[in-house]
């Protein structure tokens, strides 16, 4: 069986904060199949960080459903055919939200996706994902695309979950500029930190715990956005939504008071490309 040591020990601990969600009374959403890549060594990987961090089990399911939501609208009004998860690691967003007329796309290490095709094939999932194996910094995520079917030209959702935060600022806005310049129509939704959290200055003990705790597992956060607004206008780009994670709290859990400072400085947003009118307006409504 695939251990911890050879697939990132991140992915793991975010898919038993996500699969935590689907014992809730009433859960924000419901992943089943995440549950298959769970095992003793992902729980204790996934208490270590919650016992230095508690909060972090709220900031990913909160961020998994957003996603969730804002996936469900594109496909829902007909303005995609295809989505790209980005450096996929556990995520199960092909097999959760197939649909008739999109084709899924997901980029990570090929040990990542060979644990996901034997899992799949194990309990006889079909879920019709092209798996692409490769670093979409070091490879180029358009040039991985085109050698496996994807259509510059078709309408596209991306998802950048958990990346962000891990890459240096360039490669964030290289990726951004690659989908501006090749994909004709699209939008893609992240998530990230402030500059503050990175730089250890938001006065929180906590929050520099949790820092560190990613740090010590071997994957360092070292980049924030402090502007998204601005990121957005240097690459051509509209931002259509930008939220931060205390403003989904309170959404998602109204009656839940907060008890970390981190939901203020952890966002999500949705930006699109700025070329085809009739497209961009169904990705604001």
């Amino acid at each position: 069986m695939t251990q911890i040591k050879e697939v990132t020990g991140t992915a793991f601990v975010v898919a038993e904060f996500r699969a935590e969600e689907n014992s809730q009374h009433a859960p924000l959403y419901q992943d089943w199949v995440v549950e298959l890549f769970l095992s003793e060594d992902s729980k204790r990987a996934a208490r270590r960080v919650a016992a230095g961090f508690p909060p972090a089990r709220e900031l990913v399911r909160i961020r998994t459903k957003y996603f969730d939501e804002v996936l469900d609208g594109q496909i829902a009004s007909g303005a995609i055919r295809q989505v790209v998860i980005v450096g996929a690691g556990l995520d199960t967003r092909a097999v959760r939200k197939q649909a008739p007329g999109v084709t899924f796309f997901e980029i990570d290490d090929q040990a990542t996706l060979t644990l996901k095709r034997s899992r799949y094939a194990k309990y006889r999932i079909d879920s019709g994902v092209t798996f692409i194996p490769g670093d979409y910094v070091t490879d180029g995520l358009i040039a991985l695309l085109k050698h496996n079917g994807f259509d510059c030209d078709a309408p596209s959702y991306f998802i950048w979950e958990g990346n962000t935060m891990y890459l240096p600022l360039e490669s964030v806005k290289q990726m951004l500029a690659e989908l501006r310049t090749h994909v004709a129509r699209f939008c893609v939704s992240f998530d990230y930190m402030d500059e503050a959290v990175i730089a250890r200055t938001t006065g929180d003990a906590g929050i520099t715990r949790l820092v560190d705790s990613f740090a010590e597992m071997g994957a360092p956060w070292v980049t924030g956005i402090g502007d998204v607004h601005g990121l957005a206008g240097e690459l051509s780009l509209a931002v259509v939504e930008n939220v931060t994670t205390s403003e989904l709290r309170q959404q998602y859990w109204p009656d839940r008071p907060a008890e970390s400072a981190i939901f203020r400085y952890y966002s999500l947003c949705t930006l699109a490309s700025s070329r085809g009118d009739a497209f961009d307006r169904q990705l604001s409504a």
